[in-house]
């Protein structure tokens, strides 16, 4: 009696090695050791399937069929012995549930044993056919055939899963934990590892050989069903046992870009508690390399070249942000018309196959890692945050992990294959994964960066704003540094554009100074991240007129905020001004006459300042200026102020630019007035360059006078800021991007956005074609050398330097 209930322990024996995953349960580890001599090949070996060869490596190659197939006869007959130990007892177990003392009943019987003589059956066939040819062994032996048969035969497998759940409670309730069956391997690990060995089995498999075929087969349809049973396991295997007994553990994972040879290539990042593993998911993982925590830098002094990482032109990223808002509306479209299933499927292809194509050539900052022998990998982020949270926990766990990890490239396999229940992260970040989730807001978002408390020393402060769009990050703003305090007060405000954006993130930096212990790393100067944090963008607490306070905490540090939204089909009105004696809101052509001018005095006065000291600012005019610096440049300009020239020598240069885009956003109607803006929006879409090039000039000599002569003033510092585009990374595109929807986009009488407050404007609205349109063509004015002056009057207007 006492031998026979120990027996029944199996359940929890099954729940026990169901949490060892497939690394090292104890029935594992001793295969593993078994076979390890299978497995010393390079890592560079273990993947490629069917690549050309020499006679020698074909030779190599059909030998170590052999050697694999002699392993997995080991390991066969190992796991058959197991089974036996499982169907020892259900004889007695059986003859005992008839009699008036029963151990256990036969339902709970045939619950704990269910398919285990069934899977007996299929692995003892397997195991007897594959035996003798093994002893009679050559080249041309076939074995595919058993390989195949034995992945047909899965379903024994599904139904054991199935009933998983039901055996381990029925065991629960019946038994007390044993170690006695610590060494039974959960079936499906078993399926697990035959499908890696498969893949091994195969890769020294020519394509020639008549076993191909069939093992190509069986692997296909192992893998399928691993696929399906990883998709149904809902509680994630996050720790895993090692060959030393530590528990690894899974503790951040995300798809990144890495740059390989000059080339973005997508991966999954593992970050385990002793080690980094760069992996590429196809149809499954296959790892691309991995460096032990206690070998990782992220600095190498040998290093000296700077890293060159090659940039995708605006234009091209653009271009597949106006894809991607035009097939979501077509989506929403076909969804509102009921079209076929099909059609919405053929949609989500392609817009699946922009933004993967956008995640991959839009990250530019680079995060380098390097191993023991100075061997260099690069990852590319748009984000800081992102690469400052990737070092913050990996510079943590290597102060609690100081274990050397090692491991073997059968280890690292399983490792590799354990990715697919061990991950967090299971979609790449694109929005066709999320469409039931919210569109994201539109419009102006304008925060107060006010204080910062629970500094424990003096330092020199500042803040950057990140906010989202189209699945990545992009910097929108930054304070002015607050020299040497404990207490910042900068109670600065910003307008940041917000184009389907769901969260703000807030880094606080300390600005460094000496210049001599400024170490580059990542290709970056070295000003210290010392807290970070980010909050949900939600329209429900952002709607209202009212400010929204809140509290970032990050790293025992408070920031204080106050944030307030305007919604898209609001913040694009042209609302004439109620001061008439004012600048802002009032028409050009008053202006210029009232100033006996012929470019604005406003106008004058920003690009100068700007042309002055402005021209090398790193993002100026697309960095958002303090709003309240630009408020006041505002009403010193309003009231004809005549200290406004002291006052914007003393402010940010990035306040200057927000006042001038200011001022050219409320002009009651647009630089391009609304009468001409659709026949600009026709021509520049013209085909043929050459009537395009004919109309485009004469529809900008039909200008007034005052809108035409300040448009070229305009037009040739924008052409002289994209020279500096080297050290001020603003090209002719970014400069068209600011202005284009500024100078042209007609007022709201003529706009195509929707005015009906309680209707979401979408991501198709906001980037549509119409906005495109404004880009494009004020990148083509500014992409001519020349503007030509067909008549005489034109020219002495083009041609006066009397502004």
């Amino acid at each position: 009696r006492y031998q026979l209930t120990s027996v029944f322990t199996l359940g929890l024996a099954w729940k026990n090695t169901r949490t060892m995953t497939q690394t090292n349960g104890h029935a594992w580890c001793a295969w593993s050791h078994s076979v390890q001599y299978l497995y010393c090949a390079p890592l560079s070996l273990l993947f490629p399937v069917c690549s050309l060869q020499t006679e020698l490596d074909l030779e190599k190659g059909l030998e170590m069929r052999k050697w694999v197939l002699s392993g997995i006869l080991a390991s066969e007959e190992t796991y058959l012995s197991h089974l036996e130990a499982l169907l020892l007892p259900m004889k007695p177990l059986k003859a005992a549930a008839t009699t008036s003392q029963p151990v256990l009943t036969i339902p709970q019987i045939e619950t704990i044993f269910f398919k285990v003589p069934e899977l007996y059956e299929v692995h003892k066939e397997f195991y007897d056919g594959l035996l003798p040819r093994v002893q009679q062994w050559s080249h041309h032996q076939r074995v595919g055939d058993l390989f195949q048969k034995q992945a047909s035969q899965l379903g024994v497998y599904r139904a054991f899963v199935d009933n998983y759940e039901v055996a381990v409670e029925t065991a629960e309730k019946c038994c007390q934990a044993n170690t006695q069956f610590a060494e039974i391997s959960e079936p499906v690990d078993r399926v697990t590892r035959s499908t890696l060995v498969l893949h091994d089995l195969l890769k020294h498999t020519p394509c020639s050989h008549p076993d191909h075929p069939l093992l190509q087969d069986a692997l296909r349809i192992s893998q399928n069903f691993l696929s399906s049973i990883n998709e149904e396991t809902t509680p994630r295997r996050q720790s895993m046992t090692v060959k030393k007994g530590e528990n690894r553990q899974l503790l951040k994972d995300s798809f990144m870009v890495e740059l390989v040879e000059g080339a973005r290539k997508l991966r999954h990042v593992f970050l385990f508690t002793d080690l980094l593993l760069c992996a590429k998911h196809l149809s499954q993982y296959d790892s691309k390399w991995y460096i032990p925590l206690s070998d990782l830098t992220f600095q190498n002094a040998d290093e000296s070249e700077p890293l060159h990482i090659p940039q995708v032109p605006d234009e091209e990223l653009d271009a597949m942000k106006v894809k991607i808002s035009h097939i979501k509306s077509e989506i929403q479209r076909e969804k509102r018309a009921n079209k076929g299933s099909k059609v919405i499927e053929r949609l989500r292809k392609k817009l699946s196959e922009q933004e993967s194509l956008l995640l991959l050539t839009s990250p530019g900052m680079a995060l380098r890692v390097h191993n023991r022998n100075g061997k260099g990998y690069t990852f590319l982020m748009s984000s800081d945050y992102e690469r400052a949270e990737w070092k913050e926990t990996i510079r943590e766990q290597q102060k609690k992990y100081r274990q050397q990890c090692d491991l073997y490239s059968h280890g690292l396999q399983m490792l590799t294959n354990s990715c697919v229940k061990l991950q967090t992260v299971h979609h790449i970040p694109l929005t066709i994964n999320k469409e039931d989730e919210s569109p994201g807001l539109h419009g102006f978002l304008n925060v107060i960066v006010h204080s910062a408390s629970g500094l424990k020393q003096s330092l020199n402060l500042y803040c950057t704003l990140e906010v989202d769009s189209f699945g990545y990050f992009a910097n929108k703003a930054k304070t002015r540094v607050y020299r040497y305090t404990t207490e910042p007060k900068w109670n600065e405000e910003f307008e940041i554009d917000l184009e389907g954006s769901q969260t703000l993130r807030l880094l606080c930096y300390e600005k460094s100074y000496n210049k001599t212990k400024q170490i580059k790393e990542d290709g970056d100067s070295t000003d210290r991240i010392i807290g970070k944090g980010q909050i949900p963008l939600d329209l429900q607490t952002l709607q209202g007129k009212d400010w929204q306070r809140t509290l970032i905490p990050m790293n025992g540090i408070e920031v204080k905020l106050s944030m307030k939204f305007t919604s898209r089909e609001f913040s694009l009105k042209r609302m004439p001004s109620r001061k008439p004696m004012g600048v802002f809101g009032i028409k050009i052509s008053t202006v210029t006459k009232r100033e006996h001018s012929k470019v604005p005095y406003i106008v004058r006065q920003c690009l100068e300042e700007i042309e002055r000291r402005g021209m090398e600012e790193v993002g100026i005019y697309r960095v958002s200026g303090v709003a309240t610096d630009i408020q006041a440049l505002k009403a010193a300009f309003d009231t004809n102020n005549k200290d406004v020239s002291v006052m914007m020598s003393e402010m940010d240069v990035n306040a200057i630019a927000g006042t001038l885009k200011l001022y050219f956003r409320e002009l009651p109607e647009p630089l391009f007035t609304d009468d001409l803006y659709p026949n600009f929006a026709g021509g520049i879409a013209l085909s043929d360059s050459v009537a395009k090039e004919s109309c485009m000039l004469n529809l900008l000599l039909s200008l007034p006078e005052p809108n035409l002569v300040t448009f070229l003033f305009l037009l040739d510092h924008l052409k002289r800021v994209a020279d500096k585009e080297s050290i001020n990374k603003m090209s002719l595109h970014n400069l068209a991007t600011v202005f284009g929807p500024t100078l042209l986009r007609p007022a709201e009488k003529d706009s195509m956005i929707p005015t009906n407050p309680t209707q979401p404007i979408s991501m198709g609205d906001s980037w549509s074609l119409e906005v495109m349109s404004q880009v494009q063509v004020l990148l083509y004015f500014l992409q001519l050398e020349t503007i030509p002056t067909p008549d005489s009057k034109r020219q002495s207007i083009l041609f006066s330097t009397e502004v």
